[in-house]
């Protein structure tokens, strides 16, 4: 019995080694970046932001925490204001524990911020000074947290709109 073993064309061949080679390529570039962003991963974590020194000449990576985002909500009252805010508040990037706290009671944030502007009403907000309103969420914000404490909040964003 003569058993005839029929060869694959060429074409499907040429195909099939261009596909293989375009695969362990990609797996190349994928382990390529894996390696380089471990190498340099110092680089990648500060995100281009420069490092602040203090006296003792150790450097502290410094960070804006802005993930709470633009907030719109309305003033409580029978004429409710309508208050745009997007808070912003510098920390260690160093301080790993806090900064994972942070990103996790980011909602917590958000809902107090809703919250206590909902409570006032819009006279209540024109006699408020920035000053103050930034003061009484700062002591909301730190009463939730537990593994460090913001020292100051920043409005990039403030506008009341009756």
């Amino acid at each position: 019995m003569v058993r005839v073993i029929e060869r694959p064309s060429w074409i499907l061949l040429a195909v099939y080694r261009m596909l293989m080679a375009i695969f362990l390529l990609l797996i190349l570039s994928l382990l390529g970046g894996t390696l380089y962003a471990l190498i340099f991963r110092g680089a990648l974590v500060r995100g281009g932001q420069e490092l602040s020194a203090p006296a003792g000449g150790t450097e502290i990576p410094a960070g804006v925490f802005a993930g709470i985002g633009r907030l719109r909500t309305a003033s409580a009252g029978s004429q409710p204001a309508t208050v745009i805010l997007s808070v912003a508040f510098p920390y260690d990037r160093g301080d790993r524990p806090f900064s994972e706290e942070l990103a996790a009671k980011t909602g917590n944030f958000r809902t107090l911020t809703v919250n206590y502007f909902a409570a006032l009403s819009a006279a209540e907000l024109r006699r408020k000074d920035e000053g103050e309103i930034k003061q009484e969420l700062l002591e909301q914000y730190n009463r939730i947290l537990r593994l460090g404490a913001i020292e100051k909040l920043y409005f990039n964003d403030y506008i009341v709109i009756d």
